[in-house]
């Protein structure tokens, strides 16, 4: 089942969408909105898949489902937790600020407690007011969960889990490294993230959802240019179970948390830093990952941050090249 939120009022009005993208129907007699619809999930996630399997017969009203229309399926959350599950990321960023990396990075995962009053919808423009911030795109994973009590363990937050989606968790870079030396987390550094056009539930993935991970490719275009195609099943040292039982240790989580994977990072197979997709590699789903290589590699980054004008895409294909959760296609306006 696919769910998304047309552009209306401040939280969307929620619609399912049909398998291929192309159509959807009106879910507004079960719930307004995706919140809604997740504060009464055992009441609303039949009458929904019942919706949906209408709308694939052809027996439900319909329209066109248009994804530059769509708003973040939740344009405003309860809760946005981001890990870093790819830790090789996280090694490769912080030897780019000189910054050792805690052995306990491996085994304790890392998290921050992100903005989740204003997502951007996935055709909305990434607003810079000031470029030399360092504007960095991340791919990554994210899912939304039901309530998921205190202390919950890995497979309950396992079950805990309603809906996956793809998020473009925008960072400003240069901004970072003060924010963090004050010992108290990111602000400034992390504005607005954009959601993709639909998220999915976790049986409608098959194979692709396994052991808490999304299993498949994550392509990134920057101007388009292919940037990067990383797996974003491997690698991937936390699974979402282990994020969301970590996040719950000391508190109960509500519906409609969302729950980020950090960006999607996959080592190169020689087990080194992954190479540029135009010299064979996977690429990289950020770009402080491709400076940090380039430092390693040639003493300085060479690859800039974003600009006014650039344009960055996110999606994931099926093994028949269509999309699952739509595409986030934004560009980046001086604002």
């Amino acid at each position: 089942m696919k769910l998304a939120s047309l552009k209306h009022g401040r939280d969307g009005r929620l619609v399912v969408v049909s398998e291929d993208l192309a159509w959807y129907t009106d879910a507004f007699l079960i719930a307004p909105t995706l919140q809604a619809a997740l504060d009464d999930w055992a009441r609303c996630e039949p009458e929904l898949r019942n919706l949906a399997e209408m709308l694939e017969h052809g027996s439900a009203p319909r329209g066109r489902f248009h994804e530059r229309e769509a708003a973040a399926p939740l344009p405003r959350a309860y809760q946005w937790a981001d890990g870093s599950a790819y830790v090789n990321h996280v090694e490769l960023v912080r030897k780019a600020r000189g910054a050792e990396m805690p052995a306990s990075f491996w085994t304790d995962p890392l998290m921050y407690q992100g903005g989740s009053d204003n997502f951007l919808g996935p055709r909305d423009a990434i607003p810079l007011r000031d470029e030399a911030w360092g504007c960095d795109l991340e791919a990554e994973v994210v899912v939304v969960t039901g309530d998921v009590p205190l202390g919950a363990d890995r497979e309950a937050a396992l079950d805990s889990v309603r809906l996956v989606g793809l998020v473009n968790d925008v960072s400003l870079r240069n901004l970072i490294p003060a924010e963090l030396a004050k010992g108290f987390g990111f602000v400034q550094s992390k504005p607005a993230s954009a959601l993709s056009p639909v998220f999915v539930t976790p049986d409608a993935l098959g194979v692709r959802w396994k052991d808490g991970k999304l299993h498949g490719t994550l392509t990134v275009e920057l101007n388009g240019k292919p940037f990067g195609q990383a797996d974003a099943g491997v690698d991937m040292t936390f699974d979402f179970g282990t994020l969301i039982a970590h996040l719950a240790k000391t508190r109960s989580l509500g519906a409609g948390s969302l729950i980020g994977s950090g960006t999607v990072s996959n080592r190169d197979a020689d087990g080194g830093p992954g190479k540029p997709v135009d010299q064979g590699g996977l690429g990289y789903s950020c770009i402080a990952e491709v400076r940090t290589v380039e430092t390693l590699l040639h003493g300085k980054p060479e690859t800039p941050f974003l600009k006014a004008g650039d344009v960055v895409r996110i999606e994931m294909l099926d093994e028949k090249h269509h999309s699952i959760f739509g595409t986030i296609e934004q560009t980046v306006e001086a604002a």
